[in-house]
């Protein structure tokens, strides 16, 4: 689990930016990583490639129909 950003405290980003529908956001918990874990992972480990990966897509995603 992510100490500096734990679930509770996602759910509340969450919330906050919900409130001004106007924002783009997305909100998506990978369990079992810790802090910073898209950009530091073991390219042995294929979990943590996959999951990696995955994070980076929904990250261009959000990107591409949030910063036209």
């Amino acid at each position: 689990m992510d100490v500096r950003s734990p679930p509770e405290l996602v759910k509340q980003f969450e919330q906050a930016l919900s409130v001004n529908s106007g924002v783009g956001h997305f909100v998506k918990v990978f369990p079992g990583v810790a802090h910073g874990w898209s950009v530091r992972y073991s390219l042995d480990d294929a979990a943590a490639v996959k999951s990696a990966e995955e994070a980076f897509a929904d990250m261009l995603d959000w990107f591409n129909k949030n910063l036209k």
